[in-house]
């Protein structure tokens, strides 16, 4: 398990979660790993737990700012060969009960970060002449509409799009930006999900969580592992051709 012998990976969001597992797998595969997280306690122990070969940054991808200084640290440190942008936030609501503040927080955190991560990263390959690959964190929700998730729909939508434009431009670079669409993934994310849901859809604890499962074709919720062997194609040499895609990873919930 070598295919990422010799590369560093930053990994935002990757604290927990699907972040963390994508962590372990690169780590796996020969990769040094950079947590990149708002929490960096939690990032700290994530790294710890992980090996030598994983280390913790703080990031707050809402900070342009310090986007641009973490970045630039982290590519004065060695090279930057993969970037994972993992990190997101959910909410929902009627659209007659959405919030400026919630629009302005999930856009903040799923669009206008990763974006300028994107870009900051992007910036330090080409400075460097790496070979870089950028995967970006989509969602089923970005292929389709949902009564009550206007807003984050609208963001991963976006990271869709910004996965295609960002990828087109950056391939004369030599530098291959392919996003992930997972579909519904089991844990402490969508219990705060489901507890949304219960709310407004006026559901016990639990129901919509049973129900989205048993819905998916493949018989089950997703997990953060079954995401792990597209994280590591799409950051190997095995996906040097591949430009601008984005990638169902749903057990069948979306054909495309």
């Amino acid at each position: 398990m070598t295919r990422l012998a010799g590369k560093r990976a930053l990994i935002t969001g990757a604290a927990r979660g699907i972040g963390r597992a994508f962590a372990e797998a690169y780590v796996r595969e020969g990769a040094t790993v950079v947590i990149l997280d708002r929490d960096l306690e939690r990032a700290e122990a994530t790294a710890r737990e992980i090996g030598p070969r994983a280390s913790a940054r703080r990031l707050d991808v809402t900070n342009l700012d310090g986007i641009e200084s973490v970045i630039a640290a982290l590519a004065a440190e060695g090279p930057i060969d993969i970037l994972v942008n993992n990190a997101a936030l959910f909410d929902m609501a009627p659209v007659t009960e959405v919030t400026e503040a919630s629009y302005d927080k999930l856009f903040a955190v799923n669009v206008k970060g990763p974006l300028f991560v994107m870009k900051a990263a992007a910036n330090a390959m080409i400075a460097a002449g790496t070979r870089g690959k950028i995967i970006n964190m989509a969602s089923q929700a970005g292929r389709r509409g949902e009564a009550l998730v206007t807003v984050y729909c609208a963001t991963k939508a976006a990271m869709i799009s910004l996965t295609q434009s960002a990828g087109l431009a950056l391939i004369q670079h030599g530098i291959n930006v392919n996003a992930i669409a997972p579909g519904v993934v089991d844990g402490e994310h969508w219990d705060g999900v489901d507890a949304l849901f219960a709310r407004y859809e006026n559901r016990p604890i639990g129901e919509k969580k049973r129900l989205v499962g048993e819905a998916v074709p493949f018989g089950r919720m997703g997990t953060a592992e079954d995401l792990t062997g597209m994280a590591v194609f799409l950051a190997s040499a095995d996906s040097d051709y591949v430009v601008a895609q984005t990638y169902n990873v749903d057990g069948g919930n979306w054909m495309s």
